[in-house]
């Protein structure tokens, strides 16, 4: 198996869709001392479009360590002390980077190993170690996420082209399509929401957001407001919250303590929700 040649990796529909987003926030924050100066709001901000922001705030965090080191971390207990920064990433970045003798243990990986030892009941983490090669552990890391991501993928196995075919146990016991034992699925849990478009003199009311640390959202009804016209409906979930959003014009007497008025060019801005993004775009439409 030869290591993943990254150069000629094809985008796949969504890894493209993001791209402009993640050049704009690398353009923004070149190096990890542009980024660890940074104020949170303006990391966010940028970091929209991405997924989830606790991964930005992380690595803010961990530009901030790098910043007191003077460089990145060379050893793998050290990348491993990074904010954000599990197992297996810090294992690929040693291995891969730095030519360190550290298995990498992803998605694709984890099911290669316990399909070779034919069991769910091994310590995955401990048998990738044993089959680490400790003279080339970079290119064999990357060499068994890609025999995961080509051969040995969830379904359907190609068995028939598996270079290490004849040392598989699950193949051998017919096993290849049951291990990994399928994960449970989370059961969605809908939550009704009201948003509230408040505005007055060219100013948008917001709030502190109480679904995503960090950011600006519409408020939810309050006391001292008054529901005008519904504006329009929308889905959102996050991780297993399945958000049914109703969005309505607001009038309001007074404001939450945590209340701010924003100009409405702000909002480009800001750090400001997906849902509320979402809910802006039916009043535009309304």
């Amino acid at each position: 198996i030869r290591p993943r040649d990254w150069s000629s990796d094809v985008c796949s529909s969504d890894l493209a869709a993001v791209i402009p987003y993640y050049e704009r926030f690398l353009k923004k924050f070149p190096n990890f001392r542009a980024l660890a100066v940074a104020a949170e709001e303006d990391v966010l901000a940028h970091w929209a479009g991405l997924g989830y922001y606790s991964r930005a705030r992380n690595l803010q965090k961990a530009s901030r360590q790098m910043a007191e080191l003077g460089a990145f971390p060379r050893e793998h207990a050290a990348i491993r002390e990074l904010a954000g920064v599990g197992d297996y990433t810090a294992g690929a970045v040693a291995s891969i980077a730095f030519g360190l003798a550290h298995p990498a243990v992803d998605g694709n990986v984890r099911r290669v190993v316990m399909r070779l030892a034919g069991s769910a009941q091994i310590s995955v983490e401990d048998e990738a170690e044993a089959l680490l090669d400790r003279k080339r552990p970079g290119e064999w890391n990357q060499a068994l996420m890609e025999l995961g991501a080509v051969v040995c993928v969830p379904r359907d196995p190609g068995c028939e082209a598996c270079p290490v075919a004849k040392w598989c146990a699950a193949r051998a016991q017919g096993l290849q399509a049951e291990l990994p034992p399928a994960k449970v699925k989370s059961r969605l849990i809908r939550k009704d929401r009201t948003l509230v478009v408040v505005r007055k003199s060219g100013k948008i009311l917001l709030v502190p957001s109480p679904r995503v640390t960090g950011f600006w959202d519409f408020p939810e009804p309050f006391e001292g407001l008054r529901l005008g016209a519904q504006l329009g409906t929308f889905r959102h979930a996050i991780t297993v919250s399945q958000y049914v959003f109703e969005v309505r014009e607001g009038f309001a007497r007074r404001v939450p303590d945590r209340a701010r008025w924003w100009d409405e060019k702000d909002l480009e801005r800001i750090p400001f929700s997906t849902a509320s993004k979402k809910a802006w775009a039916c009043l535009k439409q309304s």
